[in-house]
């Protein structure tokens, strides 16, 4: 079976990618200190999703960041730092009855850094399926979500689903990072949901580590059978490398990572991701799309913060202006 292709988007649409899922402010500690003692703390934004955009935007990409936030100013602190890198957030909905979600860093020199979440009840959490009206999911190329979104809500699981259905149906390509997080569902409660999200996409990323926690698979090959032959399965295998299994392309395409320096690990994945599809977009070979995502990840690895400035990484393409639609 041959690779699958992103569709050309229509030329009066200015996006190519859309990404759904919920962005939080961020609170961390200076200077390692730990929460129950330290005197002041720095803001950020997180979130895989709008990580995600963020470096497809860092990359050249025309992308939209589609959610929910507060009518709050933590709401408008994560709207200002999303577009920021030139992120379309003109789709995400202000909730005056709901909060933005927030979570915080305790860092621990004895036991490293534990996260401490505050998104139940969160504006993000009440997304349902009636939300996805006001998106151009038809005229976008791609849409990009992560398994987060099953674990907020029951509406927002239900929202992931239709997301996929109607790109499904528009001929929209659709992508899916399963993004386990046992602090918001167990195990037993992921495994379903998760499997069925990524049976339904077009391109599934997933570390090594978090299937065989939430699968019980023990090899690459292993996930890639479970998630099925017509998927595309990227399999992360942290500072080993990624594997890459197209649609009946046989024993798949391996690039290992690349040597970095370990500053703070999270949103490495989000940047991962973005590389891949971004190369994706651009019609690169395989071995290509994993080397670019081990690239972006590498700036996320050495950076504190879950979005790290890679535009230096971008390149000159008239394809991203149109040449390739």
């Amino acid at each position: 079976m041959a690779d699958l292709q992103p569709p050309t988007a229509p030329a009066d649409d200015p996006n190519e990618v859309l990404c759904l899922g919920e962005a939080m402010v961020l609170v961390t500690p200076r200077q390692g200190q730990r929460l129950a003692t330290a005197p002041d703390a720095t803001f950020a934004v997180a979130g895989a999703e709008s990580n995600v955009a963020q470096y497809l935007a860092d990359l050249g990409h025309r992308v939209a960041w589609a959610s929910r936030v507060g009518s709050d100013p933590l709401g408008d602190r994560v709207l200002t730092a999303v577009a920021g890198p030139g992120v379309d957030v003109r789709y995400v909905e202000r909730d005056s009855s709901a909060p933005t979600a927030v979570f915080f860093k305790d860092p621990s020199p004895e036991d490293g850094t534990r996260v401490h979440y505050y998104r139940t009840g969160s504006a993000a959490s009440r997304l349902a399926p009636a939300y996805l009206d006001t998106l151009p999911i038809a005229s976008a190329r791609l849409v990009h979500l992560s398994g987060i979104n099953a674990a907020l809500s029951a509406s927002c699981a239900r929202a992931a689903t239709a997301l996929f259905d109607r790109a499904r149906a528009a001929g929209v390509l659709r992508s899916f990072d399963v993004n386990y997080r046992p602090g918001l569902w167990r195990t037993e409660d992921a495994a379903a949901p998760l499997l069925a999200l990524a049976r339904q996409a077009d391109v599934v990323f997933v570390g090594l580590d978090e299937a065989a926690e939430v699968w019980g698979t023990t090899t690459a090959e292993d996930v890639r059978d479970l998630i099925g032959p017509s998927v595309s399965v990227v399999v992360k295998n942290a500072e080993v490398g990624a594997v890459l299994f197209e649609p009946g392309s046989g024993p798949g395409t391996f690039v290992p990572a690349e040597a970095v320096e370990v500053v703070e690990p999270v949103g490495a994945g989000d940047a991962f991701a973005a590389g891949y599809l971004s190369a994706w977009l651009r019609g690169d070979a395989p071995a290509e799309r994993l080397r670019l995502g081990h690239r972006v990840a590498a700036f996320a690895l050495g950076s504190v913060e879950d979005h790290a400035d890679a535009t230096s990484l971008r390149r000159p393409s008239p394809d991203l202006d149109g040449a390739a639609r």
